[in-house]
């Protein structure tokens, strides 16, 4: 077959197929302009899933007329300097609009600030009408209906209507969490969906923004994070342990304030999360990055949602580090969500999922105890129990029941001193495994196999990594073969190995001599472990599988070297675990993940009574 030019439709549709997958593609690109062009507020209308239509409104600086032929020519731009590595907005390929144009109907009404009127140009399946004067406020609008017109086939891959307007909010949300002073607005049919107003400049605002996007539980629940290396700062909100989701969907991260999805930022996140969080539950965050633009590259792909990079390891410690360091300085807390489930788990009715009345959760039926003039305790079907109980064959009854509590913590003269504690004094052993706990003006209840369990694996981590590992050395050295560069980048790594007790060296060209293995692994494969060493290098230049393996083997031994469940404590010893567990970092949740304890404010339990 001979070798021909392609047609520049044929050329913008295929740019469409790597620009725009579906229509959150669509409305990322346009709102990504809008905000370029100095927008404080956007406005996107959706019908269909965004396939029937999308509408991009805003408030920015407009095109004039002369520009907007060239707005919808491939490789047109206004964003991109000289310097194709001094990149400092949101969209440069200048490939948007014309790929848009290819696949659907799109109109674009603009009027520059200042100007007496607008204008308006269409292009349909690639073919070009206008400009043309149009009324029009000052801003742009561009519309794009019947996306996929041109390209039918690409419509069979779409999902249904309720998935793609999912995608399009989760992508608006994604972009206004990093422009909080701007007012966003999104419409799905006759439905406003979102309605972010603009936020104040500054921290305040910031975290004012994720409220509405990640929920007032996670402005509750979450850390500040700041910290700078080597020019590379970072500026996050992390959610603490206790509080986190089924998968990782709640992590946002930015690169200059582009929205991207970048698989070694979500490592690394999830890599500072790993002593506290079981596998299969998810912080949320919300990661800022800045940097020199000429030290990460944003022209990976076409979407511009990858990034590379010059640095990644230094990326990745900076995330990690800072990360670690604040949730270890953030001390011992519990999430908020905690202890509102445990509230509605003792509303009446609750737990048979009986709906609840009006008042506090108590059915309308439940009588209510009169407590007006002339009430009296002595008369009443309801009065106190005298000398403990009211019927004398209760006595014997109440008599030989085991006691639910260990009621030898109950003194009276509780030292002021641990009601002021984060965790307070404890008051009680409850079934022989929770530990009751009064402070100021909560309730505290802990559970202690948890908890201790906790306490000793980071008393064993911090054993483990203060000094070498001993080291078991093989009888024969086990050459391992594999490729040259897995081989340079574990001989770079000996050291590190050596501490953990991984002793290896090269052995000449494509292989690695294997000689001494950590004794905590007892019989290893050696060969599996250094070739899954060599691919978390590649990936992210660290040695991590290493010292995970080692903390799993700390964690087993913690858990079956920890105070057992059912056995009763002395009330001293239960205010030495609250004490110690103030003292641990990341002591809220247990090696597993779940939480160590709740605690429910006075004034919760005051609700809970009716008392206010």
């Amino acid at each position: 077959m001979p070798i021909r030019q392609l047609t520049d439709t044929m050329i913008n549709q295929i740019a469409a197929g790597e620009v725009i997958e579906r229509p959150a593609s669509v409305v990322k690109e346009l709102v990504e302009n809008a905000l370029d062009a100095g927008a404080g507020r956007i406005e996107v209308t959706t019908a269909g899933g965004g396939l029937n239509l999308i509408r991009v409104l805003d408030d920015g600086g407009g095109i004039a007329e002369d520009e907007l032929p060239l707005a919808v020519a491939r490789h047109c731009t206004s964003k991109l300097s000289d310097d194709i590595h001094d990149i400092r907005s949101l969209g440069f390929r200048g490939e948007a609009l014309p790929s848009i144009g290819a696949v659907a109907r799109l109109v674009i009404r603009s009027r520059v600030r200042g100007a007496g009127s607008g204008s308006e140009i269409r292009v349909e399946g690639g073919v070009l009408n206008g400009p043309q004067p149009a009324p029009a406020n000052p801003g742009t609008m561009v519309e794009v209906r019947d996306l996929f017109f041109a390209t039918p086939a690409r419509l069979k891959f779409m999902k249904g209507e309720r998935a793609e307007t999912s995608a399009v909010t989760d992508m608006v949300k994604r972009i206004a969490v990093a422009f909080p002073q701007v007012r966003f607005t999104l419409t799905s049919g006759d439905r406003t969906r979102l309605d972010l107003p603009a936020e104040a400049p500054g921290p305040n605002g910031m975290l004012a923004r994720l409220a509405r996007v990640l929920g007032d539980e996670f402005a509750e629940n979450a850390l500040a994070v700041e910290a700078e290396r080597e020019g590379v700062k970072l500026s996050a909100r992390i959610s603490i342990p206790s509080f986190s989701r089924a998968n990782a969907l709640h992590q946002y991260a930015y690169v200059n304030g582009r929205p991207v999805r970048d698989r070694q930022v979500a490592a690394a996140i999830r890599a500072a999360y790993a002593d506290v969080l079981p596998r299969d539950r998810h912080a949320v965050a919300a990661l800022f990055l800045t940097l020199d633009p000429a030290l990460v590259d944003v022209n990976v792909h076409p979407a511009k949602a990858d990034v590379r990079f010059r640095d990644p390891g230094l990326v990745r410690g900076l995330i990690i580090g800072a990360i670690r360091q604040s949730l270890a300085e953030a001390g011992i807390r519990p999430a908020t969500s905690a202890a509102s489930e445990l509230v509605e788990a003792f509303r009446p009715g609750a737990a048979a999922g009986r709906p609840a009345g009006p008042g506090h959760g108590a059915p309308a039926s439940w009588p209510r105890p009169f407590a007006g003039p002339g009430f009296d305790p002595a008369r009443s079907p309801h009065r106190p129990l005298v000398d403990g109980f009211a019927e004398p064959g209760q006595a014997a009854f109440f008599a030989a029941a085991e006691p639910s509590a260990d009621a030898r913590a109950a003194a009276p003269d509780v030292p002021a001193e641990l009601l002021r504690a984060p965790l307070g004094a404890a008051r009680a052993q409850v079934h022989e495994n929770y530990i009751v706990a009064q402070t100021a003006d909560s309730l505290v209840i802990v559970d202690q196999h948890a908890a201790h369990e906790r306490l000793v694996y980071e008393a064993l981590k911090t054993a483990i990594h203060a000094r070498p590992l001993p080291a078991q050395l093989l009888l024969l050295p086990e050459i391992v073969d594999m490729a040259e560069d897995d081989a340079d980048r574990l001989a770079r790594h000996a050291d590190t190995l050596r501490h953990f007790g991984l002793g290896l060296e090269r052995f000449g060209p494509g292989a690695v001599a294997v000689r001494e293995t950590p004794a905590m692994l007892g019989k290893t494969d050696a060969a599996a472990l250094v070739r899954d060493l060599a691919d978390e290098i590649a990936e992210s230049d660290t040695a991590d599988t290493l010292k995970e393996r080692l903390d799993r083997i700390a964690a087993t031994m913690a858990c079956h070297g920890s105070v057992r469940s059912g056995r009763r404590l002395k009330a001293e010893e239960m205010n030495a675990l609250l004490r110690q567990m103030e003292a641990t970092p990341g002591s809220a949740t247990c090696n597993h993940g779940r939480p160590t304890y709740i605690e429910l404010k006075l004034a919760d339990i005051e609700r809970l009574f009716g008392r206010r």
